[in-house]
C-alpha cells in the first residue's frame, strides 16, 4: 500500500501546487493580471522589475507558503515535494487552457527545504543548496543558473543520506527545473540572459536606434541547429531519433535566437531587430494551426517584453490566426504584421521590369503563355490580375478547381482578349513561357518535367516552390520573388535564406512599419488595403529600401 500513499502524495501536491494563489495575491494588490507580462514566465524577477518589490515578496512568500505547508501535510513522503512543484511549474489550468507558465518556482523550492529541515533531513542538505544558490545570484545575477547548481548540490548532498527516496526526489526535482528552465539556458549560451538587477529589453533605447522582432522558423529540421544554443546542444540530443525530436518542437517556447544589425535608413537612423525563433517546421505550422497560434502570441509577448514595438510574421507565420489577427488580438501592446501589402507592393514594382526583360531578351508577350501557380491565393491572384492583360494565354494553376474557375470568370469579364484557362495538374506549367509561384507548401512544388526550356520563373514561394534541380533545365530564368535590399550594410548571426544583405519583404515591412511609426498599415488578415500598397512603395523608397529582381541574386535563395 505504499505506492498508494506515494501516488495519493503526489497527486495532492500537484492539485494543490497548481493553485494560482501568488496570481491572485498580485492581481490584488496591483490589479494586474500579471500571467502576460512575460512571454516564459510570471517569476518573482520578473515581477520585481514589472510591478515593484512589494508585489515581487509578497508573491514570494507565498509560494514559500505553499511549498512549506504541503510538504509538511505528508511527513512520511518526501515525494510530495516533487508533485507541488510540478503542480506549481505546469498547473493544470495550463493543461486545460493553455495558460501561460508561472514561474520557475524558487519560492516553493525554499518552501520545501523549510519543511524538511523540520522533518529530520540533515540541515547542510537543506541549508548548503540555499547558500549556494544566494552567493551565485549575489555574484553572477543569473536566477535560472544559480538555481539549477543550486538543485544539483542538492542532489549531491542528498545521497549523503539513507534515503533513497529522498535522493529519488531531488533528482526529479532537478530535471523538472532544467526542463522549465531550458528557455534561459539556451538565452544564457546566446549571451542574451538578463541578470537579475539589468532591465528586461536587449534594446539600449537609443533614440536613433529603431527596435523592431521578427519571427522566423526552421525551414528544415537542418535549420534548427542554426542558433548558437541548439547547435551546441546538437551531439546530445541528435542521438535521440528525429521523429522524437520533430514531436517535441511544438512543445517549445519561442527564445531570441540573435540580431540584425548594420541597416542605416537615409536618415542616418539605425535598424536593430530582434530574430525570435519558432521552434515548428512548416508541415507542423500548417498541421497544428493551434499549436502555431499559441507559439505566434508567445513569441508576440516576448517580442513586446523584449522593448519592440513592430513584430513581423515570417515565412509561415504569416499564414497563422487569420494571419496574424488573431496573434494581434491576444497581444494588442505591439503591432503585429504579416508583410502583405509590401510583399504586394514588391510584386507590383517587379512585374513590369520582368516582363519588359522578357521581351528585351527576345520574349514576345503577346503570343506568350504564362502559369500562376497557387492561383487559389490572394498574392497569386493578384500576379494574374496584374499580367492578365500583357499575354496571349493565362494558365491558373491551384488545388480548387471551383474557385480557380470563379477567379477565371473574373479575370475574363477584365481581359476578353486574353485565353484564361484553369487547371489542378502542376504539369501544365510546362506549356507556359513564364511562370510565376506563390504557394504556400512547405516542399518545392516545381521540378524539371514541369519547366518548358527558355522559361522565365518568378518564385515567391518561402520555402522556394522551385526544387534545387529545376537550375539543370536549359537556358531558363529564375528571377526571385518578395526579396529587398535593405540600406546600409546588413549583418546577421543567422542565416534566413535570402543571400547575403536580402531581406524579405515581410521583413522589410516591419522595418518600414516601425521606422515611420505606421502601426495602422499593419497588414493583418486576409485583405489588403490598395492604399497600404502605394504607401508602402513610396516610403520604402524614401528610406533607402531596393527591390531586388536581378536573376545573379536567385542562386542562393532557391538552392537553400
Amino acid at each position: 500500500m505504499q505506492w498508494l500513499t506515494t501516488l495519493g502524495a503526489v497527486l495532492a501536491g500537484f492539485l494543490l501546487g497548481s493553485l494560482p494563489l501568488g496570481s491572485y495575491l498580485v492581481r490584488f494588490l496591483s490589479g494586474k493580471d500579471v500571467r502576460h507580462l512575460s512571454a516564459h514566465n510570471l517569476g518573482v524577477e520578473n515581477l520585481l522589475r514589472a510591478l515593484g518589490v512589494r508585489v515581487a515578496l509578497a508573491s514570494f512568500f507565498l509560494d514559500l507558503l505553499k511549498g512549506f505547508l504541503l510538504v509538511l501535510a505528508f511527513p512520511t513522503s518526501p515525494w510530495a515535494a516533487l508533485g507541488v512543484f510540478f503542480g506549481h511549474l505546469y498547473p493544470l489550468p495550463q493543461f486545460v487552457r493553455g495558460d501561460p507558465p508561472r514561474g520557475r518556482g524558487n519560492g516553493v523550492l525554499i518552501g520545501i527545504l523549510a519543511a524538511w529541515s523540520g522533518l529530520g533531513v540533515p540541515w547542510y542538505v537543506v541549508a548548503l543548496p540555499v547558500i549556494l544558490y544566494a552567493a551565485l545570484v549575489a555574484y553572477w545575477g543569473y536566477v535560472s543558473l544559480a538555481t539549477l547548481l543550486a538543485l544539483l548540490s542538492l542532489l549531491m548532498l542528498s545521497l549523503l543520506t539513507p534515503s533513497t527516496a529522498l535522493s529519488l526526489t531531488c533528482l526529479g526535482l532537478l530535471l523538472l527545473s532544467l526542463w522549465r528552465h531550458k528557455a534561459s539556458v539556451a538565452r544564457l549560451i546566446e549571451g542574451l540572459e538578463p541578470r537579475l538587477d539589468d532591465p528586461p529589453p536587449v534594446f539600449d533605447f537609443d533614440p536613433d536606434v529603431i527596435p523592431l522582432a521578427f519571427m522566423i522558423h526552421p525551414l528544415s529540421f537542418e535549420d534548427f541547429w542554426q542558433s548558437l544554443s541548439f547547435k551546441k546542444l546538437k551531439p546530445l540530443v541528435s542521438l535521440l531519433p528525429e521523429t522524437w525530436l520533430k514531436a517535441l518542437l511544438p512543445r517549445l517556447r519561442p527564445q531570441v535566437h540573435g540580431l540584425i544589425e548594420g541597416i542605416t535608413l537615409k536618415d542616418g537612423r539605425k535598424l536593430r531587430v530582434l530574430l525570435i525563433g519558432g521552434p515548428m517546421l512548416p508541415e507542423q505550422i500548417r498541421q497544428q494551426p493551434e499549436a502555431a497560434v499559441r507559439m505566434a502570441i508567445q513569441g508576440a509577448r516576448l517580442a513586446q517584453w523584449q522593448g519592440a514595438q513592430v513584430m513581423g510574421l515570417g515565412a509561415f507565420w504569416s499564414t497563422v490566426g487569420n494571419k496574424g489577427q488573431a496573434v494581434q488580438d491576444a497581444v494588442p501592446g505591439i503591432a503585429i504584421t504579416n508583410g502583405g501589402a509590401y510583399t504586394a507592393a514588391t510584386i507590383k514594382a517587379a512585374i513590369p521590369g520582368l516582363l519588359k526583360a522578357f521581351e528585351r531578351e527576345g520574349g514576345k508577350l503577346r503570343h506568350a503563355s504564362a502559369a500562376v501557380v497557387g492561383a487559389n491565393g490572394v498574392v497569386a491572384f493578384g500576379i494574374a490580375r496584374t499580367v492578365a492583360s500583357e499575354l496571349a494565354q493565362l494558365i491558373l494553376i491551384g488545388k480548387d478547381e471551383t474557385r480557380l474557375l470563379r477567379s477565371a470568370e473574373t479575370l475574363k469579364r477584365k481581359f476578353p482578349d486574353t485565353d484564361i484557362q484553369v487547371s489542378i495538374n502542376i504539369k501544365k506549367c510546362a506549356e507556359a513561357d513564364l511562370v510565376f509561384s506563390a504557394t504556400s507548401d512547405p516542399d518545392p512544388v516545381i521540378y524539371p518535367e514541369h519547366v518548358k526550356p527558355g522559361a522565365w520563373l518568378f518564385d515567391l514561394g518561402r520555402p522556394a516552390d522551385l526544387d534545387v534541380s529545376v537550375r539543370s533545365v536549359p537556358g531558363i530564368h529564375i528571377i526571385p520573388g518578395g526579396v529587398v535590399k535593405p540600406p546600409g550594410e546588413m549583418q546577421s548571426n543567422l542565416d534566413i535564406h535570402f543571400g547575403d544583405g536580402l531581406i524579405p519583404a515581410c521583413l522589410a515591412e516591419s522595418m518600414i512599419m516601425a521606422a515611420a511609426k505606421a502601426y495602422d498599415r499593419a497588414s493583418l488578415g486576409e485583405a489588403t488595403k490598395t492604399a497600404n500598397i502605394e504607401f508602402y512603395l513610396e516610403e520604402a523608397a524614401n528610406l533607402g529600401f531596393e527591390v531586388i529582381t536581378r536573376d545573379q541574386y536567385v542562386k542562393e535563395v532557391v538552392m537553400l
